[in-house]
């Protein structure tokens, strides 16, 4: 197989559905069959019969709701965790602030991702259209991690198509030079599925404030970003917030993106401050990690640090081009720590990460990196 190639499924994806509700099972499953290459091989009505069907059958991946009687999703997920720490785990959890917060605890025990319920299961219709558009493309590249591992430079999972259409479409590509500008004066994260987890790592290895402002957009609907950024305040020296519009940035201080809304940073004087906005999504993203890295290359220019993490797709790779061209740095999460290399494997497979490191490192290298005047 090619660096190009997509990779082909030489067995179907076995998938284990969790669920206390007849219906959402049922839904669950009519949109996972129209998919040849996934198979339904079983249904648990709660997460004591979930751990039983687990070590029994060995799924290739499971759906596990939160909310469920006898024993609920958080719960099964820490017991599943003891004794499997591989398998794919998709929480499905309701949009609203209960939801969010039960959500962002799943994936910080250890979930692979999340998708939230369709709210009306009276329009089916409608609720399969939300699962085939979200959930079937996260079981297909979350079940493709392990069989990538032997080949580090393949391009993402379904991604080869659209990525070339990006690049073909770049108004300028950038020409990769040695940049001269050893200060960073703001710190740029862009992660996408498995973010939680990697951000809460992160900030726990961080033992003092930095010495700039960092600006993270984390792809979550509007309430999750809200309570990640309360998470992430509690466990680290950071302060860390939901990024408000008009707000100054300040040097030792991180700024989440609020779900729903593109975050820039402007300066107005000596000052820097955030700009948030509804325009349109950006790689069916809002807020996107490209309209980030796009106003911090303006506003920053040579002395910006752009740190792609964990995530599905390509965002972040048109704004990492932005960065490179005035002379700032990207830094990409390794294959091997990422929960899905997408949106770090497109940054690195167009050569414009200066480093590719795994997640532990990160927060090393970045004290080293603001050293440095």
């Amino acid at each position: 197989m090619t660096p190009d190639e997509p990779l082909k499924y030489t067995e179907k994806i076995r998938v284990l559905i969790v669920d206390d509700s007849a219906v959402m099972r049922r839904i669950i499953m009519s949109s996972l069959l129209a998919h040849p290459e996934i198979e339904v091989i079983g249904t648990s009505a709660n997460g004591l019969e979930a751990i039983a069907d687990i070590k029994r059958i060995k799924p290739d991946l499971v759906t596990l709701d939160i909310e469920m009687p006898e024993m609920d999703g958080l719960t099964a997920l820490k017991e599943i965790r003891l004794f499997d720490r591989q398998l794919p785990i998709i929480m499905f959890s309701s949009l609203t602030q209960r939801g969010a917060e039960a959500t962002i605890d799943a994936l910080t025990l250890g979930a692979s991702d999340y998708v939230g319920k369709p709210t009306n299961l009276g329009d089916r219709a409608e609720a399969l259209r939300i699962l085939e558009q979200i959930l079937v493309p996260k079981i297909k590249d979350l079940c493709q991690k392990a069989n990538r591992a032997s080949s580090a430079h393949a391009k993402p999972h379904n991604e080869t198509a659209k990525l070339s259409s990006v690049i073909a479409n770049a108004s300028l590509l950038p020409v990769r030079e040695k940049s001269l500008n050893h200060r960073v004066d703001a710190i740029c994260i862009g992660v996408s599925t498995g973010g939680p987890a990697a951000l809460m790592e992160l900030f726990q290895l961080w033992k003092s404030p930095l010495s700039v402002p960092m600006f993270i957009v984390q792809h979550m609907p509007p309430k999750f970003t809200e309570y990640l950024a309360t998470r992430i305040d509690a466990i680290g020296v950071i302060p860390t917030t939901e990024a408000i519009d008009g707000q100054e940035a300040l040097p030792g201080h991180a700024y989440i993106a609020p779900g729903g809304m593109h975050m820039e940073v402007a300066r107005s004087g000596s000052k820097i401050h955030m700009v948030l906005n509804e325009n349109p999504p950006e790689n069916s993203c809002r807020p996107a990690v490209d309209v980030l890295f796009r106003s911090a290359a303006n506003v920053y220019g040579g002395h910006v640090l752009g740190v792609v993490l964990t995530g599905m797709g390509y965002d972040g790779l048109k704004g990492s081009m932005e960065i490179v061209k005035v002379g700032g740095r990207i830094w990409a999460q390794d294959q091997e720590s990422s929960v899905i290399w997408g949106m770090p494997g497109a940054v690195v497979n167009e050569d414009l990460a200066e480093k590719v490191l795994p997640l532990t490192q990160i927060p090393s290298e970045i004290l080293l990196q603001l050293q440095r005047k």
